[in-house]
Formats: structure tokens, sequence, C-alpha cells
């Protein structure tokens, strides 16, 4: 039962974002252009990025919904998103991503946790400034996205074929709902 009036059906954060449109505005806008926008990251990977960091706050509405928006950009791979909330370390993924990631986990516990020695292994792996700067933005993001979904108590549906459609409307339309190729 969420803490406050609500708009009934909708669950996380989307009644959050119906109870107050003119928040919602910026919040859906960075989404859009940090897990969609140009990048030399894939779509999969920002989004594998949201999914590791709501999984580690434990915020089952954004892990679960960003979960499936990475396997719909990934070709419905929900094995290698599984496999990066699990372990990203041994996941089947790149280097540069598991520096990332390591960034990533960093930010979710403390901006602070972030060292010199962090930012200069994932430069060593490849990965750019603004690569380095998406990533603590992303983590940042997904931090007051999760606080905000559970600090509020939305509802979070249990049928995985829910979070499925959700998945493929965000790979698809995205988070402002205008589609890109």
């Amino acid at each position: 039962m969420p803490h406050i009036q609500l708009p009934e059906g909708l669950p996380g954060i989307t009644g959050l974002l119906a109870f107050r449109p003119e928040t919602a505005k910026p919040i859906t806008e960075l989404a859009e252009i940090l897990l969609r926008g140009p990048s030399s990251l894939t779509s999969g990977e920002r989004e594998m990025i949201a999914t590791f960091v709501s999984s580690r706050n434990d915020c089952y509405f954004c892990q679960t919904s960003h979960r499936a928006a990475a396997a719909h950009h990934l070709n419905g791979n929900y094995d290698l998103v599984d496999a990066v909330r699990a372990d990203y370390m041994s996941a089947p993924i790149g280097d540069k991503l598991k520096a990332l990631l390591t960034i990533a986990g960093k930010v979710q516990r403390s901006g602070r946790d972030v060292t010199e020695h962090d930012v200069a292994a994932a430069r060593q792996q490849g990965a750019t400034d603004i690569e380095i700067h998406d990533t603590v933005l992303i983590a940042a993001m997904f931090c007051m996205a999760n606080r905000y979904v559970d600090g509020l108590g939305t509802w979070a549906p249990t049928d995985p074929g829910l979070y499925d459609q959700m998945g493929h409307a965000m790979a698809t339309q995205g988070y402002t709902g205008e589609r890109r190729k």
C-alpha cells in the first residue's frame, strides 16, 4: 500500500510520475538520455548498469523492469543480465563493462567510495571519460529512483510477463514515449 494517494493501477515509478508530472518530465528526460541516447555504451549495457544498481539496492520494481529492458536490448538474453546481477566479475561480459560496474557498485554504496584507481582501471580497459561519467550518473540516478519508488511504498506486480511487456516498451519506446531506431 503506497504511503501517499497515487493513481490506481500504476506500479512502481509510473504511479509516482503520474502523481507529479512536473517532476516526471526531467526524470524521464534524464532516463532517456542516459539509457537510450547516443553513447559508445550500448543501451543494453547501460540498462545492465541500472539493473545492477537497482538489484544491489533491493528495489524489486526497478531491478525487474530494467532487467527486462536490458534483455530486450540484448535480443532477449535474460541469462546474461541475470549473470551480471549475480556475479558480474564472472559474467560473460567485457572487461570494460566489468570495470564500469565496479564503479557503479561503489557509487551505489557511496560516491566517495570511487577511487582514482577505479577510474584508472576503467580507462585501462578502454573506458572513456564520458562512459565513466555516464556510469556514475546512471548509478546515482538509480539510487535516487530506487529510494523514490521504495520510499513511498509503491506496489510492484509479481507477474514476470508484465515486466517483460514493460521492458519491451522501454526498449522500443523509451522513457519519454518517443520511438528511436
